[in-house]
């Protein structure tokens, strides 16, 4: 099937209760996705506490284009496409550090402010002020045109035009709002690094996953029930590890899940654990309740604490947990490839046992030696491999569905249902389809 140009063909790939094996197996789908999806949503970048001072940066993709994240000596927080204006050389090689007040190119040395405007270019008595003025490399590094940082969370859209932070975005950043209220300050600092690896599948395939509740007391029986089993088999009065707290929840049985809930807001967001969630019951951090009393008051500090989000799935490709502090970034390489990042959060103010759990479920959970995590990975993998069958040619997400969903936002459901993938899913053929159109 030819997609190119071809909206129509592109939307029929998606149904309300199925969507076509093409998305996660098409290459050229893929590519239109980089050019009209990633391009046209708003697209996370990074967090404003991974470039503190003047200078610093911190290189990364949207989609497939490599961009920049810089401190401006205004102190505000750029993104620059990572590409010389001269020859077109990535200006950035290394993936942090500091450039001091402008950046220069490693190939001819044109130096570049950071906020991308052209500051010098050697021997510059070479080239004709009218030709140069007349060139877009007179113009500098590119600077993406749409920017916004919500509470130290940034987020660009690549496109000059396109739909509104506010409007793209709705009541679903009252979970990053929560994540951050957490801190007694109300901030948070990447900390602890970050984990990468790479798995061999369409990176839509984990974007679903984050808010499928029917796999967890199945794909992760083998890992989370054996550490669950081997701790049932300690001497009593053994202290329970930090560790079991965080697998036993994955083994929970469908009941569990039900009841836990799921939000679906609008444009493909949404979170599990409306009710509760796997995080609910992790033993108490002696001083943080203190703490977060004396920055907010007994009864909001509650209400704060009290709300235990599970996975939030912010569309097109993040997913963030709010009481344990982490948020997973799925890097679309190829149709078949997919880069994770999972990164950890310190919460300023609060006692560094906090920062030690996040730390340990990031490690247990996220990391490429994490039996968990290599649950998940393997039937991926096994997806990845099943969808070229020609056996059978769409993939079911009929789960609870109801006829009248179109339409509806911030409606909580039944925690198995796949309204939340739908609405992924239907959010997908929406930017997919509106942008090619207007491309044509």
């Amino acid at each position: 099937m030819n997609y190119r140009n071809n909206p129509v063909a592109v939307a029929a790939l998606v149904r309300p209760t199925e969507v076509h094996r093409d998305l996660f197996i098409d290459q050229e789908l893929f590519e239109l996705e980089m050019e009209h999806l990633f391009a046209n949503t708003w697209v996370y970048v990074g967090h404003e506490s991974q470039v503190p001072n003047v200078g610093d940066y911190y290189t990364t993709t949207v989609g497939d284009q490599p961009v920049v994240m810089v401190r401006h000596t205004d102190k505000s927080v750029r993104v620059l496409h990572n590409r010389c204006a001269h020859k077109g050389v990535m200006v950035v090689n290394d993936t942090c550090g500091s450039t001091g007040k402008f950046f220069r190119c490693p190939y001819h040395a044109w130096t570049f402010r950071t906020d991308g405007q052209l500051l010098s270019i050697p021997l510059k008595k070479g080239y004709d002020p009218q030709v140069l003025k007349a060139c877009e490399a007179s113009q500098g590094m590119a600077a993406v045109p749409n920017v916004q940082v919500h509470r130290g969370f940034v987020f660009c859209r690549l496109n000059h035009d396109g739909e509104s932070f506010e409007d793209f975005f709705g009541e679903s950043l009252s979970t990053l709002d929560n994540m951050a209220d957490r801190s007694p300050e109300g901030r948070l600092e990447a900390a602890g690094g970050v984990l990468r690896y790479v798995h061999d599948c369409n990176w839509k395939m984990l974007v679903d996953n984050q808010t499928d509740t029917c796999h967890p007391m199945v794909a992760h029986e083998s890992s989370a029930g054996t550490a669950v089993r081997v701790w049932e088999e300690a001497p009593e009065g053994t202290p329970k590890p930090m560790a079991v707290e965080q697998f036993a929840p994955f083994i929970s049985p469908y009941e569990f899940f039900e009841g836990m809930g799921i939000r679906v807001w609008k444009n493909g967001h949404g979170h599990t654990g409306v009710n509760n969630s796997i995080h609910a019951a992790y033993s108490a951090i002696p001083g943080y309740m203190e703490a977060m009393t004396a920055a907010y008051g007994e009864e909001r500090a509650k209400e704060i604490l009290g709300e235990v989000r599970h996975n939030t799935t912010y569309f097109p490709n993040i997913m963030v947990k709010g009481p344990i502090q982490t948020l997973r970034v799925f890097k679309p390489l190829a149709a078949n490839r997919t880069l994770v990042e999972s990164w950890t959060f310190r919460l300023v103010g609060a006692p560094d046992k906090l920062l030690e759990r996040t730390l340990m479920y990031n490690r247990l959970i996220n990391a490429p030696t994490s039996v968990v995590g290599h649950d998940d990975h393997e039937v991926y993998e096994r997806s990845q491999h099943g969808l070229h069958s020609r056996g059978r040619e769409w993939v079911n997400v009929a789960r609870l569905y109801e006829p009248d969903e179109a339409g509806r936002e911030n409606e909580v459901v039944n925690g198995t249902s796949e309204w939340q993938m739908r609405n992924q899913y239907q959010a997908w053929a929406r930017y997919m389809t509106a942008s090619m159109k207007e491309a044509a």
